[in-house]
């Protein structure tokens, strides 16, 4: 059996270790016991306590998932995450009730946009503002503000991208040309680039 170090065996004289309360928190139990004379890091862990052969097993946190990670996963069909991803974003829902409904009106909208129904977007807003989240709010008001063409855009099948692509090969066709051609030339490829 190897002989405990210098620093354990000075926690093992720690009255109290968190540790022996049922804290399994490798970092709690290093902020808890540091004001009481610790002198190590957290890295080298925390050594055995009185009374137990050999080192004390303290099992690992999960790290907390990412801001960006939890917004993927709100933003993700249900259905297409992993179940390993899938408990863990019920974890933090668990501990989020806020999260909790800003998921359920992020896939609502979600929903509304990819099933063409606009005609729900009145009861969408009106639940956005009876939650009262400040991440929804600012965009509620946008949307708000142009409620028809909103709801047209939800609703009816045509778009502006043809003429958004365009207008995208045109200005790449004006970068292209920028101080080598005059006007005369840019019009002639752009209207036979076709």
């Amino acid at each position: 059996m190897a002989r405990p170090t210098v620093q354990a065996r000075r926690v093992q004289a720690l009255p109290g270790l968190p540790l022996e309360q049922g804290c399994t928190n490798a970092w709690k139990v290093w902020e808890e016991i540091v004001p009481l004379g610790y002198q190590g890091s957290c890295q080298r862990g925390v050594a055995p306590t009185s009374g137990r052969s050999g080192p004390l097993q303290v099992p690992i946190t999960a790290q907390p998932p990412s801001p960006r990670v939890v917004a993927k996963w709100t933003l993700r069909r249900p259905e297409t995450l992993p179940e390993i991803d899938h408990l863990r974003f019920k974890a933090v829902l668990a501990h989020c009730p806020g999260l909790d409904a800003l998921t359920g009106h992020v896939r609502s909208f979600a929903q509304m946009l990819t099933e063409r129904q606009g005609e729900r977007l009145p009861q969408w807003l009106d639940a956005v503002r009876r939650d009262d989240l400040r991440s929804l709010r600012a965009l509620a008001a946008g949307v708000e503000r142009d409620r028809d063409a909103v709801i047209a855009g939800l609703t009816l099948p045509w778009n502006s991208g043809v003429i958004e692509g365009h207008v995208n090969r045109i200005k790449m066709l004006k970068r292209q040309m920028f101080g080598r051609a005059g006007f005369a030339l840019r019009r002639k490829r752009v209207l036979l680039a076709n």
